[in-house]
């Protein structure tokens, strides 16, 4: 499996697809159903790129909806910042309007917030298979960095149906997800 040709192929796919907003007014929904209940307060999401569904509409929302509840919940949400030397994230609070500057690789990250450790983490998928395996950029940055936090999040991939491999096969380094949500629904696990 040429994995680079493949991220390649989904990308573009992912770009030209004609009801891609409408897919992603699915996936919101999907995702703010799926975060009913959850009893976490601190989440890591991150900022999309290249097309991918945008997961900060629907958890501004849920930190609002914290924030109207009989006993209200400070609910915080958190965005990687890259460390260079390591290649792992941290997860810097995020609130709409805050101070951002871009990383490295040119993402927008927030300048100077507090870091913070999620214990739901939402992850961008390129494409995603059987098992709760994903497919990223190939950086290997969310595995390293799955690998060293304690207590590991729960851990979802995002991504659209058209992400789907069926065949897709894990490297050994590969950390699969605990749950995949797509504009369909809850995709794993099944």
């Amino acid at each position: 499996m040429d994995k680079a040709a493949l991220r390649r192929a989904l990308v573009e796919e992912r770009l030209n697809l004609p009801d891609r907003l409408q897919r992603a007014d699915l996936l919101q929904q999907v995702m703010r159903i799926w975060l009913v209940n959850r009893p976490d307060t601190v989440i890591g999401a991150y900022w999309p790129i290249k097309g991918e569904f945008d997961p900060l509409p629907a958890l501004h929302r849920w930190k609002e909806d914290g924030e109207l509840l009989d006993e209200p919940l400070r609910r915080r949400i958190g965005l990687p910042v890259v460390n260079k030397q390591h290649k792992t994230l941290t997860f810097h609070a995020w609130y709409p309007g805050c101070p951002m500057e871009e990383d490295a690789y040119g993402i927008p990250k927030p300048k100077d917030t507090e870091v913070i450790v999620p214990t739901l983490l939402f992850v961008p998928c390129v494409g995603y298979g059987p098992g709760g395996y994903r497919l990223g950029y190939g950086g290997g940055f969310y595995d390293r960095t799955l690998a060293t936090l304690q207590p590991r999040p729960f851990t979802v991939g995002l991504g659209f149906t058209h992400g789907f491999i069926d065949d897709f096969e894990p490297e050994d380094f590969d950390m699969p997800l605990d749950a995949i949500l797509n504009d369909n629904g809850v995709v794993w696990p099944v």
